[in-house]
């Protein structure tokens, strides 16, 4: 009985030793993964703070676009392609240009660019400019007709200051 008893105190000592090396490798294991997700953590806001601190560095005209010169062009009054002929658009449009140095250069071509406009915009029909996009394909057509004369600069954007359709 003695011996029965002797034989269970090491079996449960040698179980002692295997239980407190895997609790160990159970924790280390825990300890690691903690370890790489502050450590990734730390990098991750570092380079987040580091770009973001670069951003505002810029100069403020850099991160707002910039507005350039305009240019208005006098009010265009036509009759739109419709079957009985009824309905007219007035629309006063300026121009942003890409240089002030294309204003000299606008004056100058005034009559082809309001003949050029002019024709663009009587060949348009009230379901054209009505329909979903209809105003801002006009505008990009608008500009590339006046950028195909333009030397000295571009228009960047055409605006509508006033667009009636009666």
């Amino acid at each position: 009985m003695a011996r029965e008893e002797k034989d269970e105190q090491q079996d449960g000592e040698q179980e002692a030793p295997a239980k407190k090396k895997g609790s160990l490798l159970k924790w280390i294991m825990i300890g690691l993964v903690l370890l790489v997700i502050v450590v990734a953590g730390t990098v991750g806001g570092v380079l987040y703070f580091t770009k973001s601190s670069e951003v505002k560095k810029q100069p403020a005209e850099q991160q707002r676009p910039l507005v350039g010169s305009t240019w208005a062009m006098e009010p265009f009054i036509v009759n739109l392609m419709d079957n009985n002929g009824d309905r007219y658009l007035k629309a006063v449009v300026q121009l942003e240009l890409s240089d002030a140095a294309a204003v000299p250069e606008l004056e100058q071509l005034k009559p082809k660019l309001r003949d050029n406009v002019l024709d663009l915009l009587s060949a348009k029909a009230y379901k054209d400019l009505m329909e979903m996009g209809g105003k801002e394909r006009l505008r990009e057509e608008i500009a590339m007709r006046l950028n195909s004369f333009l030397t000295k600069g571009k228009v960047v954007k055409v605006y509508f200051t006033e667009f009636v359709i009666q």
